[in-house]
């Protein structure tokens, strides 16, 4: 394997029986920090992010949604159902940190795979799962999955404008942000077993998550039984250019109309709205006079003005333009793979960066089961254990 002894992760091995995203996610950030992340696949099946997309046989378990969580990861075929499969989880579990899951409550349970089963073979294991709605409630045993997080939240019922219906949001947000927590909470959980010598049990869900996504929105509402919407904010405006739409947000400064209508070179629309109160209820005058002064100027041109007066601005833009944007590749957020595969194909970098510790893919998304005998001369067994 590639030197990994510069990165904060080395030495700490992970078995991951995630799939799909939420669990890969966090296991991806482990693997990237330099974890020795051990993938655990279904024989013949694999992850289910695998199988996202058709292709040939060999295509569809590489698809691109696979390989952009994948990388830094070793791939291991082995039937967990099975007494021989069973005893290789045993044997791993003794030399391993940590253990994560994403399976419904009670699955582990059943493949004798158990917090209270695994810690006996090993004190220092760090039980990490991640879920839908949590081990328990009345919930529990709901698939989790990140639209229906999205739904079930309250995340997706507020919208910037009441009159454009609600929507799901196109990326899997829950997913990620669910992925986010689990990743941390393992993390303090081996910071917390330095000071124990013990390893902990961790759970993440992705209704926890998205709540939390709300915290200034819940605090808000127990206190004055109202909905925070920063998106709904008289200054908030999403407006069309001559050449493609823009979005400008009047905030941290004393007062951001004021330089809003300085940009556009109209009369200063806080002399008859001059305060928040008044200028919520006047929304639909002030968004629409802006918006009718924007038509008239390109993108640049409008965007010029807007940053002239040092207010926050910016093109609406497409993900294509994102991936070409020189600030992207500055920070390191696109990687380059060759994959054998695939071919050429982007995959994005790691977003915490860590001096003297730069994101390297040191091993490609792996084939489907590619490093099962390699791990299991490493546990002292024979090819072909476990089936």
């Amino acid at each position: 394997m590639t030197d990994t002894t510069n990165l904060p992760l080395d030495g700490i091995r992970v078995i991951d029986f995630t799939q799909a995203e939420q669990g890969p996610i966090a296991t991806l950030q482990l693997a990237d920090f330099g974890a020795d992340v051990i993938k655990i696949e279904r024989p013949g099946v694999g992850d289910l992010s695998r199988h996202t997309v058709g292709g040939t046989s060999i295509e569809a378990t590489n698809n691109p949604t696979y390989v952009a969580m994948n990388r830094n990861k070793r791939s291991m075929e082995l039937d967990t159902k099975s007494e021989a499969g069973k005893q290789v989880i045993y044997e791993l579990v003794k030399v391993s940190d940590v253990v994560v899951n994403n399976f419904r409550p009670g699955v582990m349970d059943k493949l004798g795979f158990s917090y209270e089963k695994l810690k006996e073979i090993n004190p220092r294991i760090v039980f990490a799962s991640a879920t839908g709605y949590g081990p328990v409630g009345p919930y529990a045993k709901r698939p989790g999955q990140d639209m229906v997080a999205q739904a079930v939240t309250g995340f997706m019922y507020e919208t910037a404008d009441p009159s454009v219906p609600q929507s799901i949001v196109p990326t899997a947000i829950c997913d990620y942000t669910g992925g986010m927590h689990l990743c941390q909470g393992i993390m303090a959980a081996l910071i917390g077993r330095e000071k124990t010598g013990l390893g902990r049990k961790v759970d993440v869900c992705l209704y926890d998550s998205m709540i939390h996504t709300q915290l200034q929105e819940v605090a808000y509402w127990s206190k004055y039984k109202q909905v925070l919407n920063w998106a709904a904010m008289p200054l908030a405006i999403h407006s069309e250019a001559k050449d493609g739409p823009i979005v400008v947000i009047g905030a941290f400064m004393p007062n951001p109309l004021k330089a809003m209508c300085a940009a556009m070179e109209i009369d200063d629309l806080t002399i008859p709205y001059p305060d928040m109160a008044s200028q919520i209820k006047n929304k639909k005058i002030i968004q629409d006079t802006l918006r009718k002064e924007i038509a008239k100027y390109t993108m640049e041109e409008a965007l010029a003005r807007f940053e002239g007066q040092d207010v926050l601005c910016s093109p609406v833009r497409k993900l294509s333009e994102v991936m070409d944007d020189p600030q992207t590749k500055i920070n390191n957020m696109i990687i380059d793979l060759d994959h054998p595969i695939l071919g050429k194909i982007k995959t994005l970098g790691c977003p915490v960066h860590i001096s003297d510790a730069p994101v390297t893919v040191r091993i490609m998304p792996p084939q489907l089961g590619e490093h099962t005998e390699e791990i299991l001369r490493e546990l002292g067994l024979a090819a072909g254990d476990g089936k």
